[in-house]
């Protein structure tokens, strides 16, 4: 068990027979009254964001995810494939359970399956991705009134903000956690 006092971004709980995934916490003191803990759950069943209030007291069950490698292997029409390394079983992933992951996956990439009672919840990248840049505008010598930065469009579709020196056909490293560049590889 795990006190609601003890909750923090990530954290997965169970209660009420639901599986919730914590996306934001705060503690609050109140003067002289008691303490209360806001925190906006996922329901990882449903996909539902509610946001509720506790005392840092109330109780949550702690849900225990599996988390094993695996290998993104193809796209099957909307259905991403996804094939666990050390049992060789498949898994197909519906876009709702992949979220804004889909935007760094390329085949064969190295990735985490999490998953609950034997059911997949989704899929955990590494902190960041190499992806081949298919698109952007050439950078000017001297252009830098502005930002320094112009679009990318990425092989995956994904556009990332790039330093003017990245051409069409680069390599760049991008952050998967806030999906901005990192660097040229």
């Amino acid at each position: 068990m795990i006190n609601a006092g003890e909750l923090r971004p990530g954290n997965t709980v169970e209660r009420q027979g639901e599986l919730l995934q914590v996306l934001e916490f705060a503690h609050n003191k109140q003067g002289r009254g008691t303490a209360i803990v806001r925190a906006k759950f996922k329901n990882l069943q449903t996909g539902a964001v509610t946001e509720e209030t506790f005392r840092p007291e109330e109780k949550f069950g702690r849900a225990r995810i599996e988390r094993s490698e695996a290998q993104f292997l193809y796209q099957d029409g909307d259905d991403y494939v996804v094939m666990d390394t050390t049992t060789y079983d498949q898994f197909p992933l519906t876009p709702d359970q992949l979220g804004e992951a889909r935007q760094f996956l390329k085949e064969n990439d190295n990735l985490f399956l999490l998953t609950y009672d034997g059911k997949v919840l989704g899929i955990d990248l590494p902190t960041s991705v190499e992806l081949a840049v298919t698109q952007t505008d050439p950078g000017f010598k001297g252009d830098t009134a502005n930002a320094a930065f112009k679009p990318a469009t990425t092989e995956t579709g994904l556009v990332v903000d790039v330093p003017l020196f990245v051409n069409e056909r680069d390599t760049i490293r991008v952050d998967t956690r806030t999906g901005k560049y990192v660097e040229r590889v």
